[in-house]
């Protein structure tokens, strides 16, 4: 009778517990580009924590993986060692690699009510150009940018031009470009017209120019470069030329890093860079400045890039819904507002520009409209199988151009023809 009772108490004790007791909290690794700290960590870190307090059955965990180089890299290290995050932010461009690998899954896969469908379908044409192949979605649009022209307004009118009007051709920003360089008495340049970065990403700020000769690096399928053709030699040419034909460029490889700085202290006058650093250039420029779509030749264009979110195989079937659950939260119109405002990148949707958050922003600073507008003419940033070692051949072929080594033509000849060699087995 005691052994009743007792196994009966223990029984309603136990069961007491288990009903006070909450489930256990599925955990989230979420893997994001960026060294610790600083604003772009600050927000990930606000906005996952008010997606937790929503959630309260999921955990989530950013771990600030460093650079798009070193978070790739881990994301694969990772993944291969059998302990895979189940979120990455890796760059669009990245998603060659990460089929090749067998490494992520399609987002198609978690697309059943009409609401995911609309969900999927309300991302801007040209962010996923890098984000399906093949008939499905691998990549979610995130923090996703596009280059624009940055003026110095003062700069502008110091030289006898209208400091409203950009230049809307590349004939213009070397006309301009030619009156906004200045020496001094030692014949020193002290300030240069452009300048175009030709280090840490050369290649994508060369697309800008090779769209708007009307020419593309690669096709959708990721098989097959075009460095050798016509449109793209003579774009390579036209780059050279700025500093060595024009004098309005800083001849040699210029920094992609020290750009800001640059166009702050007035070294240059007009600078290409990512609309990702729009919010740096509205916080810290002492001057007034404007923001341009990029110059025309046959055509306007630009290449659209930044990062996109993953969903990484071997996580459990919760994992994986919970996963794709917290993408779409952060990417709705009123998270994506709160990231826009924090960072500069393009809100990857049309309804989050429609978000009172995002009107009455860009009231204040219409320079963020730029890069959306430009959006119409934007292509898919290069991207193909064996990606890093495709675009690093490019990306020597540019070097070797820009310093001289090679002329644009042979440089690119011997470009094609190692893409050709790494691309020949996906053919």
């Amino acid at each position: 009778m005691f052994d009743k009772l007792f196994k009966g108490t223990a029984a309603a004790v136990t069961l007491g517990l288990l009903t006070a007791i909450p489930a256990h909290a599925v955990d989230l690794q979420f893997y994001f580009p960026v060294a610790v700290g600083g604003g772009a960590a600050n927000t990930i870190e606000t906005l996952t924590q008010d997606y937790m307090k929503d959630h309260p059955d999921v955990k989530i965990d950013p771990i600030y993986a460093g650079s798009y180089q070193d978070t790739i890299t881990k994301v694969i290290t990772a993944s291969r060692g059998g302990n895979a995050p189940q979120i990455a932010v890796a760059l669009s461009t990245d998603m060659f690699t990460l089929l090749d690998d067998d490494l992520i899954l399609p987002f198609d896969n978690y697309v059943k009510t009409d609401a995911d469908k609309a969900w999927l379908e309300g991302f801007y044409p040209a962010f996923m150009e890098n984000s399906q192949v093949d008939g499905k979605t691998w990549g979610i649009p995130f923090q996703r940018s596009t280059p624009v022209l940055y003026w110095n307004k003062e700069a502008f009118k110091e030289a006898g031009l209208d400091p409203n009007t950009p230049p809307a051709s590349w004939d213009e920003m070397v006309a301009m470009g030619k009156k906004l360089t200045k020496t001094d008495a030692n014949g020193n340049v002290t300030q240069w017209g452009v300048r175009i970065p030709s280090s840490g990403f050369p290649y994508w700020l060369f697309q800008g120019l090779v769209i708007e000769n009307g020419g593309k690096l690669a096709n959708a399928e990721g098989t097959e470069t075009y460095f050798d053709s016509p449109e793209v030699v003579s774009a390579l040419q036209y780059l050279v030329d700025l500093s060595t034909k024009d004098k309005v460029m800083e001849p040699g490889i210029l920094d992609w890093g020290t750009t800001p700085k640059d166009f702050f202290e007035r070294r240059s006058a007009m600078v290409w860079t990512t609309t990702g650093n729009l919010t740096n250039m509205h916080d810290n420029a002492p001057f007034d400045f404007g923001v341009a779509m990029l110059p025309q030749n046959k055509q306007r264009g630009a290449p659209t890039g930044g990062g996109n979110f993953y969903l990484l195989k071997g996580s459990s079937d919760a994992q994986l819904a919970a996963a794709v659950d917290f993408i779409k939260w952060i990417t709705a119109p009123a998270q994506s507002a709160v990231w826009t405002k924090a960072t500069g990148y393009v809100a990857p949707r049309p309804a989050t520009w429609e978000t009172s958050a995002m009107q009455d922003y860009a009231k204040g600073f219409p320079q963020v409209l730029v890069a959306r507008d430009q959006l119409q003419y934007a292509k898919a940033e290069l991207s193909t199988h064996e990606n890093q070692r495709v675009t690093q051949i490019l990306n020597d072929a540019l070097e070797a151009a820009i310093t001289g080594q090679k002329t644009p033509q042979e440089a690119l000849t011997q470009a094609q023809a190692k893409a050709d060699q790494v691309l020949a087995t996906y053919r």
